[in-house]
């Protein structure tokens, strides 16, 4: 049967639940990447599990706590980068939590884990800090990040353990589709796709067309991707702040922003918006499609050869998206 707990993932992180002037760099010097923050807490700080143990075994004697928010959707066998975020009943986002990960089969059985999180921040400099961002209370600020393995594709539960206050607490459950069917956006070692994305200059300088941020970000949409492509590095974002259901896409957009600012060598940030006109009613535009989106936001960024080194699902901090850009810089 399926478990109390479980509810079906829908969009990335949860719609109900909910979960910048600008500056640039002098200098091309590709910049130290951010190292990946510490776990919250040791493995052994978790109940383990193995000897039989199910999810019911696990959550038997805690108490239910935080909402579980998943900002991923995309998952394949093996392991994955599995981001997502914590609510209290009254929604407001939990940052400070020592957090574990765990799978099970959707009856409960084969219950894996812990998968200890680390907390990635979306914190930006005043400077790159939008009124799109600033002025949404729900606006993501924060982010969990696990390593979570998969062995087989199929449908799994996946929770977690918080601990608030020296006590734990279980979280709500999710049904995950791992290597479902349909569409794939591209992979790392795969050749991006070429698309065409509009530049200031392409819309008379009405960067209205191009970004729904306020301030719009003129910096992210001076070249066309298809002509830079296989040429030189590129990041490219594809997220609506305005319009974005999962309220991250203004947040990792002025990520996005503060880290063209800093130079990375060669590397050419591009944002592309998502829907035609930037009208919901109007439908996706031809680039999410060319790039298989099932979801927004994504980042990918790309090497010189037109080879996608990474892809960053959801909500990502600046120490993610720096790692990733160091796989591409000179």
């Amino acid at each position: 049967m399926v478990l109390s707990r479980v509810a079906a993932a829908g969009s990335v992180l949860l719609a109900s639940v909910v979960l910048a002037a600008c500056g640039s760099s002098s200098s091309d010097e590709p910049k130290t990447a951010e190292q990946a923050p510490p776990p919250t807490a040791a493995a052994t700080d978790f109940p383990a599990a193995g000897n039989g143990k199910t999810l019911q075994d696990l959550q038997k004697d805690l108490p239910e706590g935080p909402i579980f928010a998943p900002s991923v959707s995309v998952l394949n066998k093996g392991s994955n980068r599995f981001g997502f975020a914590l609510f209290d009943a009254g929604r407001n986002q939990i940052d400070d939590a020592p957090v574990a990960m765990y799978t099970s089969q959707t009856d409960g059985s084969d219950l894996q884990g812990p998968y200890v999180a680390r907390s990635e921040s979306l914190k930006v400099s005043p400077q790159y800090l939008s009124k799109t961002s600033s002025s949404d209370p729900d606006a993501a600020k924060s982010l969990y990040v696990a390593d979570v393995p998969f062995k087989k594709k199929g449908k799994y539960a996946v929770t977690a353990i918080a601990r608030q206050n020296g006590k734990d607490f279980a979280t709500t459950t999710y049904e995950v589709n791992v290597g479902a069917k349909g569409t794939q956006p591209p992979l790392p070692g795969e050749k991006a796709p070429k698309i065409e994305t509009l530049t200031r200059a392409d819309v008379g300088g009405d960067l209205s067309k191009l970004d729904t941020r306020q301030p719009p970000a003129p910096q992210l949409n001076e070249v066309n991707y298809a002509d830079v492509l296989g040429k030189k590095p590129i990041a490219v974002l594809f997220g609506t702040p305005l319009l974005c259901q999962s309220r991250v896409c203004g947040p990792v957009e002025d990520v996005f922003l503060e880290e063209q600012a800093k130079g990375h060598g060669d590397v050419q940030f591009i944002h592309q918006e998502i829907y035609n006109d930037n009208e919901v009613k109007k439908g996706f535009r031809k680039q999410v499609s060319q790039f298989r989106l099932p979801t927004e936001p994504w980042v990918f960024v790309i090497d010189k050869d037109g080879v996608v080194q990474e892809r960053l699902e959801g909500a990502f901090s600046a120490g993610e998206l720096q790692r990733a850009l160091a796989k591409v810089e000179n």
